[in-house]
């Protein structure tokens, strides 16, 4: 298992993880099996999506902040119940299967940790079962 380190730089941001993926899947010598992405909090979500186009992220964002506005009179007294709504609704985990030393993705894909209540210092944990 290894725990990464993000930094978010705004209140709610998509960051893209492949790279990091991909440098613990070559460290472990992992050829075939599946990758866990956990992160340990309720304000941040890890998703896959489109990478081709910041749009495709931007417009995430926004459209959840607009199901789920900042400002909504919720009764939580950190002023953050969005960033906990929004992180339940994409989740804090995903699996990824690894195939000949390389994470499997459509061709638009990506991993994204999703800042929701930043800026912030982050973890993640992952975990790679080898395939037998």
């Amino acid at each position: 298992m290894k725990e990464l380190t993000i930094h978010s730089n705004k209140r709610e941001e998509f960051i893209i993880l492949d790279q990091k993926l991909q440098s613990f899947i070559d460290e472990s010598n992992v050829q075939d099996g599946v990758l866990t992405i956990f992160v340990p909090h309720t304000t941040a979500a890890v998703t896959i999506n489109e990478n081709a186009d910041p749009d495709v992220t931007r417009d995430i964002i926004n459209h959840l902040g607009k199901m789920v506005p900042h400002h909504a009179g919720f009764s939580h007294s950190e002023g953050n119940s969005d960033a906990h709504i929004k992180s339940s609704l994409l989740g804090p985990s995903l699996q990824c299967l690894v195939s000949d030393g390389r994470l499997v993705f459509g061709t638009w894909q990506s991993v994204y940790f999703c800042e929701f209540d930043g800026p912030r210092s982050r973890k993640i944990f992952l975990k790679l079962v080898e395939e037998k």
